[in-house]
């Protein structure tokens, strides 16, 4: 049991300085360039299965090679699971599992996603922000971000993207001071 309470006591401490850390790295957003948001999100229809066409590089997902996804459900709680899944470059599929809140009214397109064991959950910065800031009427092709502009997920109901589309989509997120230099292609399995 004491074992049990230092791993406990020893992980929380660990996040707690990792995150203080990663905090103090940030660099602001862009100077007059406060990041909005879609006007509102129909949370079940966002449900599904939704693929990697395009990232920000990070650390949490270093090691992903090929074919990047993310799964939601809706949760009779109101929270959504999110299952994120990519292959290694041995071969062999790798998820992580997670929940995401909705932030503000049932349309807001401000959500909250946690990686971090349930237990945790009473901890805020466990939480990441998960901004909806792009998404097209048929709910097909997104663009998913947070207020520092750190990171940047495009992706797509399909694994290929209609180029002219993919190019809309990057004009308007330039328009947004995101930086498309940083901008990685995912591969499709």
């Amino acid at each position: 049991m004491k074992r049990r309470s230092f791993v406990s006591l020893f992980c929380l401490v660990a996040l707690s300085t990792m995150a203080s850390h990663a905090t103090a790295q940030q660099d602001p957003p862009p100077a007059g360039h406060a990041l909005t948001t879609i006007a509102s999100l129909d949370v079940p229809r966002y449900m599904g299965t939704w693929f990697e066409i395009a990232k920000y590089p990070n650390w949490f997902q270093k090691k992903c090679a090929t074919g990047a996804r993310a799964d939601y459900s809706l949760m009779a709680d109101g929270q959504v699971q999110v299952i994120n899944r990519c292959r290694l470059a041995g071969g062999e599929m790798t998820e992580a599992m997670g929940m995401a809140r909705q932030i503000g009214p049932a349309t807001s397109p401000r959500l909250q996603v946690r990686f971090a064991p349930s237990w945790l959950s009473f901890l805020p910065f466990v939480w990441g922000d998960y901004w909806v800031i792009d998404l097209d009427q048929d709910y097909q092709l997104v663009a998913v971000s947070e207020p520092r502009r750190q990171y940047l997920w495009i992706l797509s109901r399909t694994p290929q993207v209609d180029p002219v589309r993919y190019q809309r989509l990057l004009s308007r997120l330039q328009q947004q001071g995101f930086d498309l230099g940083r901008l990685e292609t995912t591969p499709q399995d």
